[in-house]
This record gives structure tokens, C-alpha cells and sequence, in this order.
């Protein structure tokens, strides 16, 4: 008995060594990996419930930053309608930035960056500064300079490089017609720029028949003044002074005293706010008998009431009023879309964000220009410049700022083929000057005075 008693003591002790040194060579396995499936199992064993896989975790949202990249004349002659425009493209960016960004369909959040520097209103300043933008900054979508001439400067760089640039605040058609494919532009072309002014006068006084156009020599004016001479002796005007001045004027006596020798009833021109302003004190001043003044981009500005009496009865084409009827009805009655804020709710951001500063039809053209560029990525769904362009090309909406669509053709792609300009003026009522709408009679807000003298 005590034999086998050994011998079972022996065996036992020498079953818990070797388990022992098993439980040792083994580790106890985590619990996940001892959850997971194993290789080779059953159909049935797979199938068995198991922690959710990475896969079918709900994916984090995915922010892209897009970097947009554009000059301001900080400095130089372009400098108020410029930062006007400048205004208006931040405010935009900070209200899609602030609202979470642009959501696509697989989940990407899109939000914007600005870089921009100071273009001191120079031609040579826009090549170097958009270079840097395309190359150094590698800006994903470009906005232009303020001005057809820095425009033009600024899309031989967009198309060198080959980024999607919406311009705004250019009106020349030239640019358009070089055969360039990354340019969209959101003005109403420079050739339509002043033709309603000539219709309203039609519309005035059918006995007038003796116009004069004084006009700065510049890209822009002389693209528009060039049209509207056309367009003017097509309908039967005669066009008895035509002539140009430099763009640092800021004597006009001498082409005052042509406009009065030339027994003109009529005086069409200008070219941007300084030298527009000008002309019309110094022809308030020396009291030239005309009955009708129409000026370029200095009569819509706000600071144009600043020169008191001498601003009434001057008209200018506006590429936006804030009166101006476009709507989300005006879409629908027009059979296209509607997209973004109306007029009123884009007056009251940025009032709120400039300090009460009323916006001009620049500020409205700058926050245009993100605002379309938005709606692209949102059709394309997507951040890649070639469908962004696309969507571009087969846009056609209505904004607060008008009618929106490109020409896609060889021969003027990117030129603007939507949007047509509304005709202000300066009016008193009491002792307080008021800028109305006068034309065209759908938009009008106001009768017109005239004659203005």
C-alpha cells in the first residue's frame, strides 16, 4: 500500500511540474485577440457576433483648408475701390469659415485661408505677387486685382500656372479673348458697361443729338468708352468731341473748355473714382450748360456724395444696388436657380462687420466672387480645380449680385454673359443727397432729374 501511495504521490508532483513550465511558456491571451475569429474558421463561426471593426466605425469629418490666394491696392490709385472689393471677399470667408465650412458629400468639410498681399496698384507688383501666390503660396483658387490692367496682368499668371481665378472688378472683354481657360469673370463686360446710360438718355430727350465722351486712357475705360462710342452713333448721335486723359489728371479746365466749344448736350467717360470725382466738381464748378453727365465707378461709390451739390444729377453705371430687384422670386420667375443671401441680409453682415460702412457695388463684387466660387465646389462636390471649372462652365444662377454665367466658347471663355448693370444718380431731398436707381425702369427706384442744370 505505502508502494503505490508513493508512486501516486510521484506521478502527481510530476503532472504539476510540467504544468507548470506550460502555464509559463504560454501567455494568457488579450481578450480582443481572443475574440477576434480565427483563420479558417466556419461560415457559421464568422458570423457570430464580434467587436465592430474599424471599418464600420462612423468616420471623423475631413477638413480641407483651401488657401485663396489675392492682391489689394492697400496703396496706389485703386486703393478705395480695391479695399472696397478686399472687404467683401473676407466677409464672406469668415461667414463660411464660422458656419463649419463647405459640407460634401463624402464628408469632407471645406474651409478657406487667405493669403494676400499688397499690390500697391502696379501692373509689375500684380505679375510678381500673383507668381508667388501660384508658386510659393501654392494657392488652391485665385481671385483677381482690382482693375481690367491688373486683371490682365494677373491672368497671364492664372493661365501660366493653370488656377481656376474668378475675377471681379475687371470689366475689360479683352482679357477674355486671349484663349485663356482658367478665367471666369463676374462684372458685366466693359462693352456693355455704359450702353444703358445712352439708352436712358434716348429715353430722356429724343432731341438730343450731341455727345461728347472724356475719358481716362486705361484698359478699362477705354474698352468701355470705345463700345459706348459705337453703340452711341448707331443710334444716331453725333459724337463731337472724343478724347482721353492721363491718369494722374487733375486739371480738367482744358477739356472742359473742348466739352463747351463743341456745343455737346451730353457727356459721357471717366474711369475710376479719383479722377471721376474730379471731373464732376470741376464741372460743377465752371457751370457747363449739359443736360446729362454719365460717369464710370465714381457716381455709385457712397463717398461720391461727399462733393455735396455738385454730385446731383450725375449718373454711373453700377454693377450692383443693394435696391436692385434680385431675389429668390426674380430667380424663380426667371426659371434659374437661386443661391446664397439676398441683398438685404449681405447689407446687414457687412454693416455689422465694417463698422456700419455702407458696401459699394466693389464690396458686393468681392463677396460675389467667393460666393460663386462656393457654389462651384458645391456642384462639383468636390475640391479639385478640374471639376470645380467645370461646374464653373455649366453655371447659370442668380446671386443677390445678378444673373451669373460664363461663355464656355473658344473664341471668349470666361466672359460674363449674365449679369447687366443697373444706372444710379445722385438726387436731393431736402438737404440730404440720395443715391437712386434710374435705370432700367424695371429696377428704377426714382424718377430721373433732369436736365441737371
Amino acid at each position: 500500500m505505502n508502494h503505490k501511495w508513493l508512486v501516486l504521490v510521484s506521478v502527481l508532483l510530476l503532472a504539476g511540474l510540467v504544468l507548470g513550465a506550460c502555464a509559463k511558456a504560454t501567455p494568457t491571451p488579450a481578450p480582443v485577440q481572443t475574440e477576434a475569429p480565427a483563420m479558417g474558421e466556419t461560415q457559421e463561426a464568422s458570423e457570430a457576433p464580434e467587436a465592430p471593426e474599424a471599418t464600420e466605425a462612423p468616420a471623423a469629418a475631413k477638413e480641407v483648408i483651401l488657401t485663396i490666394g489675392f492682391t489689394e491696392s492697400q496703396t496706389g490709385k485703386y486703393n478705395v475701390s480695391s479695399g472696397r472689393q478686399a472687404k467683401g471677399l473676407r466677409l464672406w470667408m469668415d461667414q463660411v469659415n464660422a458656419a463649419g465650412g463647405i459640407k460634401l458629400s463624402d464628408g469632407t468639410v471645406v474651409k478657406f485661408k487667405a493669403v494676400s498681399y499688397d499690390d500697391e496698384s502696379s501692373k509689375d507688383r500684380v505679375q510678381e505677387l500673383y507668381t508667388r501666390l501660384a508658386t510659393e503660396d501654392n494657392a488652391d483658387f485665385l481671385i483677381s486685382p482690382y482693375s481690367s490692367g491688373l486683371t490682365a496682368a494677373a491672368a497671364i499668371i492664372a493661365e501660366q500656372y493653370g488656377k481656376v481665378m474668378l475675377t471681379t472688378g475687371a470689366a475689360s472683354d479683352s482679357t477674355y479673348k486671349q484663349g485663356y481657360t482658367q478665367v471666369f469673370q463676374i462684372y458685366t463686360p466693359a462693352s456693355r458697361y455704359l450702353t444703358g446710360a445712352t439708352d436712358l438718355l434716348m429715353d430722356l430727350d429724343p432731341a438730343v443729338k450731341k455727345v461728347a465722351f472724356v475719358y481716362e486712357n486705361s484698359k478699362f475705360s477705354t474698352a468701355v468708352v470705345e463700345a459706348a462710342k459705337a453703340y452711341t452713333e448707331s443710334k444716331g448721335y453725333e459724337v463731337v468731341l472724343f478724347e482721353g486723359y492721363d491718369k494722374d489728371t487733375t486739371d480738367f479746365g482744358p477739356f472742359i473748355n473742348k466739352i463747351q466749344e463743341s456745343g455737346a448736350e451730353a457727356v459721357l467717360g471717366g474711369g475710376h473714382f479719383q479722377d471721376g470725382s474730379t471731373f464732376a466738381r470741376q464741372m460743377y464748378e465752371k457751370q457747363v450748360p449739359v443736360k446729362f453727365i454719365a460717369l464710370l465707378v465714381a457716381p455709385p461709390e457712397p463717398d461720391f456724395a461727399q462733393l455735396g451739390d455738385a454730385a446731383v444729377g450725375i449718373v454711373g453705371p453700377s454693377q450692383w444696388e443693394a435696391e436692385a430687384s434680385y431675389s429668390p422670386e426674380a430667380a424663380k420667375a426667371a426659371g434659374i436657380a437661386w443661391f446664397g443671401p439676398t441683398s438685404e441680409e449681405f447689407v446687414k453682415a457687412y454693416r455689422a462687420a465694417y463698422n456700419d460702412e455702407e458696401p459699394s457695388y466693389h464690396s458686393a463684387g468681392g463677396y460675389a466672387a467667393g460666393l460663386v466660387l462656393q457654389k462651384a465646389i458645391l456642384d462639383a462636390d468636390s475640391v479639385d480645380p478640374a471639376k470645380v471649372k467645370a461646374a464653373l462652365e455649366n453655371m447659370d444662377l442668380m446671386i443677390f449680385f445678378g444673373h451669373i454665367k460664363f461663355d464656355t466658347s473658344e473664341e471668349a471663355h470666361g466672359l460674363q454673359v449674365g449679369h447687366e448693370m443697373v444706372y444710379v444718380q445722385w438726387q436731393k431731398s431736402g438737404d440730404t443727397l440720395q443715391k437712386v436707381i434710374v435705370w432700367p425702369k424695371d429696377a428704377a427706384t426714382a424718377e430721373p432729374l433732369y436736365p441737371i442744370h
